[in-house]
This record gives C-alpha cells, structure tokens and sequence, in this order.
C-alpha cells in the first residue's frame, strides 16, 4: 500500500519519485486533493495503479497503457532477456523483429531500443491496442524502425521473412477465469487473457504459422503459463521448430520458450 500510496501521488500530481521527497512538505491544493482521493476510490475497486496513471514501467521505458492493452508484468521482461542472450549479433547488424499480439509494444519498442539497426513490426487484433502502441512508438523515438497494424497474425503474410518472433499470447484456460485476482479479470482486455479451454489455442496458430513467418533457422521466443513448457514444446516440434531453452520468470516459474524454426 506505501508504493502504492506514494505511485499514485507522483501519478496525480505529475512529478517524479526524487521530487516527491524534495516536495514532500507542500501542502496539496483542492484540485491536487481531489483528485488523489479520485485516484485512490480507483484503487480501492482493485484498480491497478499503472490503469490510474496510464502508465507502466517495463524493461527501461515507461510504457502508455489504456483500456485495450493488457498491462506489461515485470515476468515479462524474461522474454527481452532471453531475445538479448540468443541473438547477441543484432546489436551491431539489421535484423527483423515481429511481434503478435503487440499490445502497448512494450517488448517490440524494449528490443528496438536495444538494438539500433533493428526493425520491426507489431500486429495486434485490437485497433485500440495499436493505437497504444503507435503513441508509445511516437514517446520513444522509435517511428522509423517501426509499424503497427491492426489485424489477425494469421492473416499475416510478411513481403520478407523475420529473424525473430516474439509473442505474448493469451494463454489462460476459461476454467481458470474465476480464479484470477480482480485486477487482472476486471481490467485486462479478455482477448488477451483467455486462448480456449485449455488455454492453449494461441500456441497451436503460433506453431502452425511460424514457417510462414520465420527466415529458416530463426527465432521464436513464447511467453506461456508456468504448466504449459511441455505442451507448447510439443505443438512447436510438430511444426518444425526446436526448443532450445525453457527460461523461468522472477519466482521462478517457466515463463518463455525459445524455440528455432529448422533450417
């Protein structure tokens, strides 16, 4: 409740944490009180706090997130590490990011950054989503190594084939939606939460479109649920592409599979 507390203050009056302990004696106008205490009736419904201020910090940028786009966990920060440890080249050399189910773009713009020489595409179902993303593209910098498009990944026929893929589907069975917190079901957009019954519909279209997708021999990197390694493997091996690695998240739990599509 304290980061909470102190998230939401620096959020409604727009300052950062060091000017927050700088200022900490100032006494708050009505408007400023009135709309902390706004901020804070959000909060007690379960609200993130990220929701409130209608940002997120993820990787080493802050991210613009609404209504549309679901909001970046910490966990996911696994799948920019394992990106930056399995294709160490593309710091110096021009590689081809996509990304599906985009989102903010927080991973894309996260790796672009990264990586200065190279591009990327961000697909996402929702136009609100890439609305999302296109703002955060605009606040980074990042508008000429980067597009946006509202559609389908299965529609999706690159004019030249990528040397990355990364995704963070949904993947969450519908038996499981009674048991997620409320900040999560009540304001993560759906279609972003839940992939069928068992939770993996995602990964069998992701499978069965990487070759279209992929340069012979590029990467997939999946972000999945902690129980799913073994099924996504499979489904992956049926189409070609070999695991290389299972990466756990912060509480260590498989969180990413770093898959190679055969050469």
């Amino acid at each position: 409740p304290d980061i909470d507390a102190r998230l939401l203050m620096q959020g409604m009056l727009e300052i950062s944490h060091e000017e927050l302990i700088l200022r900490s004696e100032k006494i708050l106008t009505k408007t400023e009180e009135a709309a902390l205490r706004k901020a804070l009736a959000r909060r007690l419904k379960h609200e993130p706090v990220s929701r409130i201020t209608g940002m997120r910090g993820f990787w080493k940028s802050d991210f613009k997130i609404t209504r549309h786009t679901l909001d970046p966990r910490p966990d996911s920060e696994a799948l920019i590490e394992a990106a930056l440890q399995w294709l160490p080249e593309a710091r110096k050399q021009r590689v081809r990011v996509l990304d599906l189910g985009t989102g903010s773009g927080c991973l894309l713009l996260s790796l672009l950054i990264e990586w200065p020489l190279a591009v990327g595409i961000g697909l996402d179902i929702n136009p609100g989503a890439v609305r999302t993303a296109i703002a955060n593209e605009r606040l980074l910098g990042l508008q000429k190594r980067v597009a946006f498009q509202a559609m389908n990944w299965e529609d999706y026929r690159p004019k030249g084939r990528c040397d990355l893929v990364v995704s963070n589907p949904p993947y969450i069975a519908e038996e499981e939606r009674e048991s997620l917190a409320p900040e999560v079901l009540n304001y993560d957009p759906p279609e972003a939460l839940f992939a069928g019954e068992d939770g993996l519909d995602a990964y069998r279209s992701l499978a069965r479109m990487a070759p279209l997708w992929l340069k012979p021999g590029g990467l997939a990197l999946y972000e999945i649920g902690h129980k799913q390694a073994a099924a996504v493997k499979e489904l992956l091996a049926a189409h070609g592409q070999t695991v290389l690695e299972t990466r756990q998240d912060l509480a260590g739990r498989d969180r990413v599979i770093v898959a190679r599509l055969a050469e």
